[in-house]
């Protein structure tokens, strides 16, 4: 993982963004600095990926997670995605209040209702449709 623009008179200014937001600013200052190769497990400790398998068993590792993924409602993921990234660079007060109106709005649809009826019912949720 690295950013090695610098090395050839370029700064990696756009990848800059998503860097320092994964890793903070000190570790995406070297990245950006020195333009040096993070190795994978450096890269995890950094919190710049999540985990790190050996190649032979990425596909395998990929399916799965997505797998896990798709066992969730895709409109409650669409809800998620959107108020996570809408919520996720806003101070905490208007972050809250962004939340508070997401919740309400996911906690009216037909996923969620089968989710919290099954929920308080003590059974499986019924498989969700996902248009």
């Amino acid at each position: 993982f690295a950013t090695p623009g610098v090395k050839i008179g370029l700064f990696c200014t756009t990848p800059a963004v998503a860097v320092s937001r994964a890793i903070g600013r000190k570790a995406a200052m070297e990245m950006l600095l020195t333009g040096r190769s993070f190795p994978a497990e450096e890269a995890k400790q950094l919190g710049l990926v999540n985990r790190v398998v050996p190649l032979s068993q990425l596909a395998q590792e990929t399916e799965k997670l997505a797998a896990q993924i798709a066992e969730a409602s895709r409109f409650t993921l669409s809800i998620g995605k959107q108020g996570f990234y809408s919520q996720v660079d806003q101070e905490d007060d208007k972050a809250l209040d962004f939340a508070k109106h997401t919740i309400v709005m996911n906690c009216m649809a037909e996923d969620a209702q089968n989710g919290i009826r099954a929920f308080v019912e003590k059974q499986p949720p019924v498989k969700w449709k996902n248009r």
